[in-house]
């Protein structure tokens, strides 16, 4: 391969948007194993967060999930690889993309939550300490 043309298969790779439009491969070798990546990621995205009992499998599947893209990456960066496999590679990188962030977007609404727990618990400090300045000894003119 050129280096022009590994240039313009890295430029697709790292361009903004780059995962529009793109799919999750069916299947994906991680780590030397084949992996069925859409049906993973199609059934952790049922959910409106990721489950507790699949927090771990995810989380362990994001990192493997990097791992690859970086080897891959690196592969199409400095590998002595047909113009053809590059292609597959980047293929296969912005569909690894896509998986990543729709199993990234599933963090959002546990930050969310913890959000609200967060200003819960500050709410709740702010009355006991006004409570505490007003010599209150029970909730007696604080309201909510």
């Amino acid at each position: 391969m050129r280096d022009y043309e590994r240039k313009q298969l890295l430029e697709r790779v790292d361009r903004e948007g780059a995962t529009v439009g793109a799919s999750i491969p069916d299947e994906v070798e991680v780590q030397g194993e084949a992996f069925e990546l859409q049906s993973f990621v199609f059934e952790v995205k049922r959910h409106d967060r990721v489950p507790a009992d699949l927090r771990d499998e995810v989380d362990e599947m994001k990192k493997l999930l990097r791992r690859e893209r970086l080897e891959r990456r690196e592969r199409l960066e400095e590998g002595d690889i047909t113009r053809e496999e590059g292609e597959h590679i980047v293929e296969v990188l912005v569909g690894l993309d896509r998986a990543l962030n729709a199993l990234e977007s599933l963090g959002t609404t546990s930050l969310e939550a913890e959000a609200e727990a967060s200003e819960r618990a500050d709410q709740k400090r702010w009355f006991s300490f006004l409570k505490e300045a007003l010599g209150h000894k029970d909730d007696e003119g604080i309201r909510r």
